[in-house]
């Protein structure tokens, strides 16, 4: 469909996914605070709330990738769903932190989570729609960069709001995802250039097809998604609770901790696109995990006390190590920055893969097969970890050794993996 590559339209793009990181940012660092203070629930019920949105989103991410696939109006395919389900998202995420009771609690997180899950994967098929398949690791880079700015706002400005009031991070996510659905409403012009020739199979008739492929490359390259997100989500999520209870700092400063890891996301996304350019998406990816894989490992094995080692000073990602001390990067940081950038090479390039394995006519449908095993992996890893942390007596140190392993069976995956690579 595409035929010219455009940085602008790319970056203008991205702000749809500068919003949504930014509410995910926030959700996945605050909401386990609000479940295991506000509401007292254990480990292993916050790893299973945490993943009740991607139950939801399991059943209704891939299929409304292909309903867009199929989707005619004069504004497009993709931006209508957005334009739906952007306002409903970002009222309910407002109120979610101020509601007093767990049923309400509940009912403010699954409308939010839900209504976002209608229109992410129309959102992220606009990537490959306006983009030539030899520069869809590079503009996958130029977005999740966007992403990743969100991210950090999330972390690093909702962790300061987060101490003058626990509500203020949550509205300003919301302010900032109708803010980036406008801007990608009145900037992005979808292509109109649809193909009607043919009925293209669904996204269970196009499982089956990677699954029947005597190539297995389709498949692998699923599988491996599906476990390197099992691998981070699970850190993701228990990450503040980790950095509390293992670490003992406090909650703002352990999302402020964390941040460093999507910082260094966002400085290596467009690097790691123009690397597998390069040198391939496949070794690219590969070399991503192996990287994080050690990191995680390091993370484990290493002492708390060791983890919070003065490196040197660093404004606004630094923690402070005493009461109104300074902002200092620790050992712990310098970890999590090598893990941004491995997972900058991971994360960039699995999406073009995947969508290069299809046709234009296809790209909402492969891109739903994406969703279905990433948010699968992010309804086993928070379960499976939460459960860990709870047999382990509170261990949230369990989860940096259970990690890795997921890490390592995707890269022996990704190592059988002969497609996906870009086309001329």
């Amino acid at each position: 469909m595409a035929t010219k590559f455009s940085y602008g339209k790319i970056f203008l793009l991205g702000f749809g996914f500068f919003g949504a990181s930014m509410i995910w940012g926030v959700y996945n660092a605050f909401v386990p605070i609000f479940l295991a203070d506000k509401f007292h629930l254990s480990p292993i019920l916050i790893g299973f709330f945490m993943t009740l949105d991607n139950i939801a989103a399991l059943f209704i991410q891939p299929p409304v990738g292909a309903w867009s696939d199929r989707l005619r109006t004069p504004i497009g395919r993709r931006i209508p769903f957005l334009l739906v389900g952007a306002p409903i998202t970002a009222f309910a995420f407002g109120l979610i932190p101020i509601a007093s009771v767990l049923p309400i609690f509940v009912a403010c997180t699954s409308t939010m989570l839900l209504s976002a899950a209608l229109w992410r994967t129309p959102v992220v098929a606009l990537m490959p729609d306006i983009t030539p398949s030899e520069n869809r690791s590079q503009a996958n880079g130029i977005i999740n960069f966007m992403g990743g700015i969100g991210t950090i706002i999330a972390l690093q400005t909702g962790g300061v709001l987060y101490k003058i009031n626990p509500n203020f991070p949550f509205w300003l996510g919301s302010g900032l995802v109708i803010a980036a659905a406008l801007v990608v409403f009145f900037f992005v012009k979808e292509p109109q250039n649809y193909s009607e020739t043919e009925v293209q199979p669904g996204v269970w008739a196009s499982l089956r097809e990677l699954i029947n492929s005597q190539e297995k490359s389709g498949i692998r390259i699923l599988m491996a998604i599906f476990f390197w997100f099992i691998g981070f989500s699970a850190v993701d999520t228990f990450f503040t609770l980790y950095a509390k209870n293992h670490l003992g700092l406090p909650e703002g400063d352990g999302a402020t901790l964390l941040s460093v890891l999507p910082l260094f996301f966002v400085l290596f996304a467009i690097p790691s696109g123009y690397v597998a350019g390069k040198i391939g998406r496949r070794l690219t990816i590969s070399i991503g995990l192996g990287m994080i894989t050690v990191i995680l490992v390091l993370l484990y094995i290493t002492p708390a006390s060791a983890l919070l080692m003065k490196i040197a000073p660093l404004p606004l990602v630094g923690i402070p190590l005493v009461e109104g001390g300074p902002r200092m990067l620790t050992l712990a940081g310098v970890m999590l920055i090598f893990a941004g950038i491995a997972w900058a090479f991971v994360n960039i390039n699995s999406l073009p893969m995947i969508v290069d394995l299809t046709s234009a006519a296809r790209i909402g449908t492969f891109t739903g097969l994406y969703y279905l095993f990433s948010t699968f992996s992010a309804i086993v890893g928070p379960n499976l970890n939460g459960f860990a942390i709870q047999l382990t007596n509170n261990n949230y140190n369990v989860i940096m050794l259970i990690a890795p392993v997921f890490m390592l069976i995707s890269l022996w995956l990704m190592l059988g993996v002969k497609r996906g690579e870009a086309t001329h």
